[in-house]
C-alpha cells in the first residue's frame, strides 16, 4: 500500500513494549517517526530505530498529522488530550489514534472534545501481543468515520496484517475488550487442563501439541509459556466497568479477574496450580 502524500510523518507517544516495534515498522515502511516517552532513557533505543526523539509531546504537533497514542492507562490518554495537553496545538484534520486499551467512553468523550478543534480522535486497538508487534503482524481494530479510517489505514498497515473497521468511535475498544475476555479465559483454562493432565501422569507437551489439532486450539495454548499476564488485571477491570455501564452481568469475567490475580505470580508452573 503506497503512502498518501498527506501523511508522511507520524507521531508516537509511548515507546514501551508495543510502541518501540511499531516505531521500527513505521520507519522501515518509509514514514518519518517522531517519538516521545516520559522515560528519557528510551531515547537511544528510539533513535537507533531511525526515529526522531521529542522531549515533550507538544513537539509532535508541529509536523505530525497522524499521532499514535501507545501509553498504558486511561488517565494518561486523558491527560495527553486535555486542554492543557496536545489538543490546542494540533492542526485541523489531524488524526489522533488511541492504541491504548481504555474504556470506550474515554475515547468517545475525547473525540467530542476534539471535534471543535477539527481534530479526529479515533480508537485503534491492537491484538496478538508483543510477538506480533515485533513481526509486524498485529490485528488492528479501528473505529471512526470511514474517510478517517481510510486515511489512517496505510499507517496501521505498517505493523498490522489485518485491519478491521468496527464502526463508530469507541467500538474498537469494545472489540479489544471482547478479545481480552476470551484470551484470559483461555489462559486460565489452559492451565487447568494441563495441570490436571500433569497430575494424572500425561505428557503435557505431547497433549498440548495434540490439543492444537482439536477444537480446543487457542492462541494462548499455541504460544504456551510466553504470556507475561502483565495486563490481565487492567484488561479485566476495564471489562467490568464496561459491563456496569452497559447494565449487563458478566460473572465469568469477574471470576477470571480474580483467578488471573492468583495465577500471575506462578503462571506456567503447573505443579503449583490448584495446590
Amino acid at each position: 500500500m503506497n503512502m498518501p502524500s498527506t501523511v508522511k510523518t507520524v507521531g508516537v507517544v509511548g515507546a514501551g513494549r508495543m510502541g518501540q516495534p511499531i516505531v521500527g515498522h513505521l520507519v522501515r515502511k518509509g514514514f518519518t517517526a517522531i517519538v516521545h516517552d516520559v522515560d528519557a532513557g528510551k531515547r537511544e533505543r528510539v533513535e537507533g530505530l531511525g526515529a526522531r526523539w521529542a522531549d515533550a509531546p507538544a513537539m509532535l504537533t508541529r509536523e505530525c498529522r497522524v499521532i499514535l497514542i501507545c501509553v498504558g492507562f486511561d488517565r494518561e490518554v486523558r491527560d495527553l488530550l486535555s486542554p492543557s495537553g496536545l489538543l490546542p496545538g494540533l492542526a485541523r484534520d489531524t488524526i489522533v489514534a488511541v492504541l491504548s486499551t481504555v474504556n470506550p467512553r474515554t475515547v468517545q468523550e475525547l473525540a467530542d472534545a476534539a471535534r471543535p478543534f477539527g481534530v479526529h480522535v479515533v480508537d485503534s486497538t491492537v491484538c496478538r501481543g508483543g510477538r506480533a508487534a515485533d513481526e509486524g503482524t498485529l490485528l488492528s481494530f479501528v473505529a471512526g468515520d470511514a474517510d478517517v479510517v481510510e486515511r489512517l489505514s496505510p499507517v496501521l498497515a505498517c505493523f498490522s496484517t489485518d485491519i478491521v473497521h468496527t464502526g463508530g468511535v469507541g467500538t474498537a475498544q469494545v472489540a479489544k475488550a471482547a478479545n481480552n475476555m476470551l484470551m484470559w479465559a483461555c489462559v486460565i483454562a489452559n492451565h487447568e487442563a494441563l495441570a490436571l493432565a500433569k497430575r494424572s501422569g500425561v505428557d503435557v507437551e505431547l497433549l498440548r501439541e495434540a490439543l492444537l489439532k482439536t477444537g480446543a486450539e487457542n492462541y494462548a495454548l499455541q504460544h504456551w509459556g510466553t504470556n507475561t499476564m502483565a495486563w490481565a488485571e487492567d484488561d479485566l477491570e476495564i471489562v467490568q466497568k464496561m459491563a456496569h455501564d452497559a447494565g449487563v452481568g458478566l460473572p465469568q469475567a469477574g471470576l477470571n479477574r480474580e483467578l488471573c490475580r492468583t495465577l500471575k505470580p506462578k503462571r506456567f508452573r503447573l505443579e503449583e496450580y490448584g495446590v
